[in-house]
């Protein structure tokens, strides 16, 4: 086993290690960051969609399918991001996914039409694509078989506080500082810069050269042993994900009608309570088995469907508030017991394709139903079809906690 060890870690440094260690703790940490750092452009421009709607004149159902053009570009990266990542290695897929992120932030910051956003979204969903495939195999690569469990938490918890810290940032500085549009988007630009010169030394394994022979475009997926997994973890994150979706897209239009306010800062800074209850709920059921924390995940995005026909029913601002945080931390647990369930058993030359996998089925819900909402609530308003949303994903989150219950009960090792 220690020639493995030794031989893995010389293959990941290029052939120039000469101790035969795995990388250092802190490495695995700082392989995180890339992945973080894409997440904050993620979700950057989710507190300044009001300014641009004011700007651009554009309705809930534009600014949805806006929205929507970043899962259009996630789904199409995916396709082939997972694929290229496991033949050609992490850092071919990851450096020209940065420079797109990059490029993005500068459609962004000079965005005056909504064919501009559109791009703009198109091309962070692309950067995304890679990342979750990718970066998140990557975290596992330097990580190594030891620490796979540490692995997915940080890998799970980067996207997470990414995804939270971008609305924040872009929130606070569009309301305190001049270029409300333009400042948020050259601040992420440096956290890209770094997070390239973190891909550049990053102490990655080459890739696995049997890996070969299908399709470089296709629908990612996992060997047949391990498609009970992959459809555990999508029962549950799907419902998830699409939860925090719909407050990401329309939170801040239902914010300024409760509350009557417009203000940026409001709606980032509930955009980074619902992620960093995300994160911390992540470390919180670490130590429960995977089935515990995929059940916990469900429950909490069906009472966070609750909570939000609460909310628009009876003009509750704690009560979507309340929502928010619930469906952070049903889409953490279900991320967290997903990217488990995968990291425990997939081989490390499918994972990224496996990675890829997981965020297809989360990420398709998420994309189609809060842009059915948006055009919804051109038609009924904004309460209708907020009630519609809740009850249907409700019986989705429902139905994925059932086949978890399901599964176990029939005693499947998850």
């Amino acid at each position: 086993m220690s020639g493995t060890r030794v031989g893995s870690v010389r293959s990941a440094v290029g052939g120039t290690g000469a101790s035969g260690a795995a990388p250092p703790l802190w490495w695995v940490w700082l392989a995180a960051w890339p992945v973080a750092a894409v997440f904050v452009l993620s979700n950057a421009a989710t507190p300044l969609y009001v300014l641009w709607q004011r700007e651009m004149g554009f309705s809930q159902g534009t600014l949805t399918v806006v929205f929507a053009f970043y899962i259009v570009g996630l789904l199409g990266s995916l396709l082939v991001s997972g694929v290229a990542s496991d033949r050609l290695g992490r850092k071919p897929v990851l450096l020209p996914a940065l420079g797109l992120a990059l490029v993005a932030c500068l459609v962004f910051a000079t965005a005056a039409t909504v064919a501009s956003l559109i791009v703009a979204r198109l091309f962070t969903g692309i950067a995304v694509g890679a990342v979750v495939s990718a970066g998140m195999a990557a975290v596992s690569d330097v990580a190594g078989p030891g620490r796979r469990h540490l692995a997915a938490l940080l890998a799970s918890c980067a996207m997470v506080f990414g995804a939270g810290l971008g609305p924040l940032l872009a929130g606070v500085f569009s309301e305190t500082l001049p270029a409300p549009t333009v400042t948020v988007f050259v601040v992420e630009a440096v956290l890209l810069v770094t997070a390239v010169g973190a891909v550049v030394r990053m102490p990655l394994r080459r890739p696995d050269a049997s890996v070969k022979g299908a399709a470089w475009v296709r629908v990612p997926g996992v060997p047949r042993a391990h498609r009970r997994q992959l459809w555990l973890g999508i029962a549950v994150f799907a419902p998830g994900i699409t939860a925090t979706s719909f407050v990401l897209s329309l939170g801040p239009s239902l914010l300024s009608g409760l509350l009557g306010t417009t203000s940026r800062i409001v709606a980032g800074a509930m955009a980074f309570a619902m992620f960093l209850i995300s994160t911390g709920v992540q470390f919180a059921v670490q130590r429960l088995s995977r089935p515990a924390i995929l059940t916990a995940g469900a429950v909490s995005t069906v009472l966070s469907t609750v909570a939000l026909i609460g909310a628009v029913r009876g003009g509750s601002v704690a009560a979507l508030i309340a929502s928010a945080l619930l469906a952070g931390a049903g889409q953490g647990m279900g991320q967290l017991g997903g990217l488990s369930l995968l990291n425990s058993s997939v081989p490390p030359g499918r994972l990224a394709e496996a990675n890829a996998a997981l965020n297809v089925g989360g990420y398709v819900p998420a994309g189609l139903l809060p842009v059915s909402v948006g055009f919804l609530s051109d038609s009924v308003g904004l309460t209708g079809a907020a009630t519609v949303f809740g009850v249907v994903l409700a019986g989705l989150a429902v139905a994925g906690g059932a086949v978890v219950l399901a599964s176990r009960r029939r005693g499947g090792k998850a």
